[in-house]
């Protein structure tokens, strides 16, 4: 289903409202959010308690805004969160936890964005110490962005919410795409959101929402983020506009985030073979298909592929991103495969 011809594979955040959520939008009872009484965003926050099991949930313009409200109400001013060194949070958030939280981020290794328990709690700092702040906080990523998608498991968050409460750390989970990783581990998402303080998710990735993201958590502290997203520039009015999608969004758009895992699967195996890329099958766990290359640049790889009408997005000099979504359906990805055929069979003569 390429737009304007272009098999757009650069992120899920290209994805396009549907139809009936452009109706729906244009019905949408509305009210003054700042005050409380708009009826579909208080409708949008009630149904995104319920699915991650959560007492209450704040909606927000971005994930970025609801992860640095996470930041500021579970961290607390310099003291440090332990966050893993590839997470989206610590590279591609503007520098929010120094910047905003005022937090210093602890960033630690590891081969897939779960963090080796082992090493995580040696790292935690248990009481101010003359050159280190306390540890208030754990971070994590689910699904991992940096990592091409990769999923961490149920009964691995467990076990580090049991370390945190161990510790009496606060968990918040980057759950941009936490919905792919309900749909890749078959379970609910609430069993997810079950092992964290606070969760962020995302409506406008591959739920296809034009705008929008959800802070999930107790009670006490989302009625705290809503003074937190006022002095943050994130208090709307008539949001009920772009609420009423991101209902329809969790409602329609969740099941069939299958349909792009299978679609990434199947242009990781059409990229099994060709001359000067490789994949890493095993990482392909969700809409992501990160593609090494030995014989170009990016910069190179992606102009070459350009003239066959398929965008994909740079993760490195040698490192490119493919991302399905509901925008790219079996004929852009057969494209896809096609298209990266002719442009390494050209590399290599």
């Amino acid at each position: 289903m390429s737009y304007q011809g272009i098999s757009d594979f650069r992120s899920d955040t290209v994805t396009r409202p549907t139809p009936e959520m452009r109706r729906v939008m244009s019905t949408a009872p509305v009210g003054d959010d700042v005050h409380g009484d708009d009826p579909t965003v208080n409708r949008l926050q009630d149904l995104a308690a319920e699915m991650t099991g959560k007492e209450a949930a704040i909606f927000v313009p971005s994930g970025t805004m609801g992860n640095t409200i996470a930041l500021i109400l579970g961290v607390g001013e310099g003291m440090e969160v332990i966050m893993e060194e590839r997470c989206h949070i610590f590279n591609y958030e503007a520098g929010n936890v120094s910047r905003i939280a005022r937090s210093l981020p602890r960033i630690l290794p590891s081969e897939d964005g779960a963090i080796p328990l082992e090493l995580l709690e040696s790292s935690i700092h248990t009481a101010m110490r003359v050159h280190c702040p306390p540890t208030r906080a754990i971070c994590l990523e689910n699904t991992h962005n940096l990592h091409g998608g990769t999923v961490l498991t149920p009964e691995y968050m467990q076990q580090v919410k049991e370390l945190a409460d161990r510790h009496h750390l606060h968990v918040h989970l980057d759950g941009a795409r936490v919905f792919n990783a309900s749909v890749a581990l078959g379970v609910p998402v609430a069993k997810i959101a079950a092992h964290v303080d606070t969760m962020m998710f995302c409506l406008s990735k591959g739920l296809c929402a034009p705008i929008g993201s959800l802070l999930v958590g107790n009670r006490e502290l989302i009625n705290e983020a809503i003074s937190v997203r006022k002095y943050l520039g994130g208090a709307m009015r008539q949001a009920g506009i772009v609420a009423a999608a991101g209902i329809l969004s969790l409602q329609t758009m969740v099941d069939r985030l299958a349909d792009d895992h299978d679609r990434a699967a199947r242009l990781a195996r059409g990229l099994g073979g060709l001359p000067g890329v490789k994949v890493d099958l095993e990482s392909v766990q969700t809409n992501f298909v990160m593609l090494e290359l030995e014989l170009l640049t990016a910069q190179e790889f992606l102009e070459r592929l350009r003239e066959h009408r398929v965008w994909a997005l740079p993760f490195s000099d040698r490192t490119i991103r493919f991302c399905t979504h509901n925008d790219i359906d079996d004929a852009d990805v057969d494209r896809a495969i096609d298209a990266i055929a002719a442009v390494m069979k050209e590399s290599v003569n």
